[in-house]
């Protein structure tokens, strides 16, 4: 997967990735479609696994414009798992208790504990993003923040936690065709928020603020992976391909019966 690996020090230009960009995978789209498939099945074992052996967190950040595809995302590759150790966080505007503190004080509570698999649905990068196009942090302060979250990120995998970030990226074009679906198809219109057009009309001012954004945070401890999304099913894959092969990297072992269980006989 070295070919959506930003590697630590690299310069970003989102220019040069093709979001309908699939040949990362050698095969066809049914191909791809069996294979994932396959590690849904594997993720499943692999999350039971290290549920039971109480093993060290997996932390997965999803990082992506609107309609990018976070919630399908988690939809098709965590649907095998089991929800007793599985986590979804969602980190919507700061409220007013959690502006009163440092932007990271909302983050520390919701990371994984031992055994257990978190996926930030948004997440802290917001601060460094949403807060810098939108000017509710000025250049010192979100620059800063670049800093705060290596060293954040740095604390949680030298306790043992595995750190996997994903910026899932869409082409303008599939943009709107997923806004248009939200508003042709009834059971859409729920997702649909005017919003969702001002933010898309800033299109041109995200693009340096996630460019730099990579370029600061991908690091040794805690790589982003560039995923070009606008095929979904290449999208699902490179997401359970990399989960996998870390978790599978691991080489975990279900936990023994007790002393002396073995020559118990149920009556």
């Amino acid at each position: 997967m070295k070919q959506l690996k930003v590697r630590p020090g690299s310069k970003v230009r989102l220019s040069r990735v093709h979001p309908a960009d699939t040949s990362a995978y050698p095969g066809s789209k049914r191909q791809a479609l069996r294979e994932t498939e396959r590690l849904t099945q594997e993720l499943t074992r692999l999350q039971e696994l290290l549920y039971a052996c109480h093993g060290d967190p997996v932390l997965v950040v999803l990082q992506a414009l609107d309609t990018g595809g976070k919630d399908g995302t988690i939809r098709h590759v965590f649907e095998g798992v089991n929800p007793q150790g599985v986590r979804v966080v969602r980190f919507r505007v700061p409220t007013p208790v959690e502006k009163d503190h440092d932007f990271l004080w909302r983050v520390h509570p919701e990371v994984p504990a031992r055994g257990e698999i978190v996926i930030f649905n948004r997440s802290h990068y917001e601060d460094v993003l949403a807060a810098r196009v939108d000017r509710l942090a000025g250049r010192g302060e979100w620059s800063r923040r670049y800093r705060a979250i290596n060293e954040f990120e740095r604390t949680l995998s030298e306790a043992g936690t595995t750190i996997l970030k994903f910026f899932l990226l869409i082409s303008t074009t599939e943009q709107r065709r997923r806004l248009q679906a939200r508003l042709d198809d009834p059971t859409k219109h729920w997702k649909f928020s005017p919003a969702d057009l001002t933010e898309r009309s800033r299109w041109p001012l995200y693009t340096p603020a996630i460019e730099e954004m990579l370029e600061r945070t991908s690091t040794p401890w805690a790589p982003w992976y560039l995923v070009p999304s606008d095929k979904k099913w290449f999208r699902n894959w490179a997401v359970s391909k990399i989960l996998v092969d870390a978790l599978a990297r691991r080489h975990m072992k279900w936990p023994p019966l007790p002393s002396g269980a073995r020559a118990i006989r149920i009556a």
